[in-house]
């Protein structure tokens, strides 16, 4: 007896904060039609010989140039007619980059835009997101990848507190004032700046460098490193 087998993909979200708002990296569909949508997450089919994992690393090498980053399961989404061409199964995953990696991806394609990531949910309470061009405005999103969105958000903000998720987002040496951003940024709301770099300093997730950042406006701020993981 034979059984008809559905399609095995992967979807991935690349998050980042730009301009203290979170970011995804979308990608422009000349099908639009017949997927529900002119905007995409990145994504691919997992090959027989590959496995979810090394196709998930391989867009992420693809669509963002980086062999590595931070990388995570999210969820399988395997509604029927999610994909209108054929049954098709999501295995989604999201990874965290710095708004440099994905601002270069991005740099000169038409079809690539960076979004912003709104939702008119609050805390964890979940929903479908919506994704925002600086140039294009409100953009209209394929199959399911507004539930998707929604749920990266929902996942990074109940593992904020318990875990250094948010300083995935930074680049190596970061400023005090930097990883409050991030974390707003995620949370969507406003933090109070002692209690939040209290916490920060008090659960030993980052340590002082001894440097500074480079000359501004203000005083130059000392600039931190993520503590390394065996002291986490």
């Amino acid at each position: 007896m034979t059984y008809p087998k559905p399609t095995i993909a992967v979807d991935l979200a690349l998050i980042t904060v730009l301009n203290g708002a979170l970011h995804c990296l979308l990608i422009e569909r000349s099908d639009a039609l017949a997927v529900g949508g002119a905007w995409a997450l990145p994504g691919g089919f997992v090959h027989e010989d590959t496995s979810v994992e090394d196709t998930a690393k391989r867009i992420l090498q693809d669509k963002a140039n980086m062999p590595d980053a931070y990388l995570e399961q999210l969820c399988t989404y395997g509604a029927v007619g999610r994909d209108p061409r054929q049954r098709v199964i999501s295995i989604t995953h999201f990874a965290l980059l710095p708004a440099t990696q994905l601002l270069a991806a991005a740099r000169g394609k038409s079809d690539v835009t960076l979004a912003q990531i709104t939702t008119n949910w609050q805390g964890e309470d979940g929903g479908a997101a919506q994704a925002i061009s600086e140039h294009l405005g409100p953009l209209d999103l394929a199959f399911d990848h507004a539930d998707i969105l929604g749920d990266v958000v929902k996942r990074l903000r109940g593992k904020l507190d318990y875990t250094a998720i948010g300083l995935e987002l930074l680049p190596e040496y970061f400023t005090l004032r930097d990883a409050q951003e991030v974390h707003e940024a995620i949370l969507g709301r406003s933090l109070t700046k002692p209690a939040f770099r209290r916490k920060l300093l008090d659960r030993d997730l980052i340590k002082p460098t001894g440097r500074r950042e480079a000359a501004s406006a203000f005083r130059p701020a000392e600039l931190y490193t993520r503590t390394p993981l065996d002291k986490e």
